[in-house]
């Protein structure tokens, strides 16, 4: 059943009968509902983000930070310290709780979360939509122009998102999040389909060196969506956690 948190500035599902000591964080363009099957039987709640499913847009192009800061609320409803399960963009928002909540969260299970940019040289725009823009720092080309280029030449995520999501979009994907891993103290498991393409399992293994304590799991023959193909792992590793939590 669908609840409001936050004073109605966010949506989501609490499952379990006790106090919640999980806290489920979605991927882009996303909700809630993927993280359902990893969640059945836990005390847990799981939110759809702010601009995603049922919860308003934030107010400006939030960065990831803000998206942290936005689920004080939430958190401090729950039994402390918590668990953060979280897949993608849900994992950007969930290191950076980690990073400035360390007595609130006792471990990190994350799953195909673009912490780092690919190594080697990042691709780069068409030369057309590179001399339009260059064009267009000088009057020639319009902003109208610009826009319809970026719209056809931008990912899909890019071209699905417009106005503020638009804005966090752009914000998270020039994100990278050396600076934050170097501060979460908590254990971290990194849970990866070997054939993610949105974050690569290279990604994982770089993390994993990144973080002070870090477990790295890769299923074989999955994708990006790991938790709605293959939850298990990903509950697995949830349930290690949260054992150690009570412990």
């Amino acid at each position: 059943m669908l609840t409001s948190f936050a004073d109605g500035t966010m949506f989501g599902e609490r499952t379990g009968t006790n106090a919640p000591r999980v806290l489920g964080l979605h991927g882009w363009g996303r909700t809630h509902a993927d993280l359902r099957s990893v969640l059945e039987g836990c005390d847990a709640i799981s939110l759809d983000l702010p601009g995603f499913g049922a919860s308003p847009e934030p107010d400006h192009g939030w960065t990831t930070e803000e998206y942290a800061a936005a689920l004080d609320p939430v958190i401090d409803t729950m039994e402390r310290p918590i668990v953060i399960v979280a897949h993608s963009f849900g994992g950007r928002v969930a290191v950076h709780v980690a990073a400035r909540r360390p007595a609130s969260v006792a471990g990190l299970v994350l799953c195909g979360v673009p912490l780092l940019h690919l190594q080697g040289r990042p691709s780069r725009p068409k030369l057309s939509f590179r001399f339009a823009r260059s064009l267009n720092k000088v009057g020639i080309v319009s902003d109208a122009k610009i826009e319809q280029l970026r719209n056809k030449y931008g990912s899909d995520d890019y071209q699905n998102s417009s106005g503020v999501m638009r804005d966090v979009f752009v914000s998270a994907v020039n994100e990278s999040y050396e600076t934050v891993m170097a501060k979460v103290s908590c254990p971290v498991e990194l849970v990866w389909g070997d054939r993610d393409t949105a974050a690569p399992p290279d990604i994982a293994v770089r993390s994993e060196m990144l973080l002070a304590d870090a477990r790295l799991t890769v299923v074989g023959d999955v994708d990006h969506f790991l938790p709605l193909t293959n939850p298990e792992p990903l509950r697995e590793a949830l349930d290690r956690r949260r054992r150690a939590a009570r412990r």
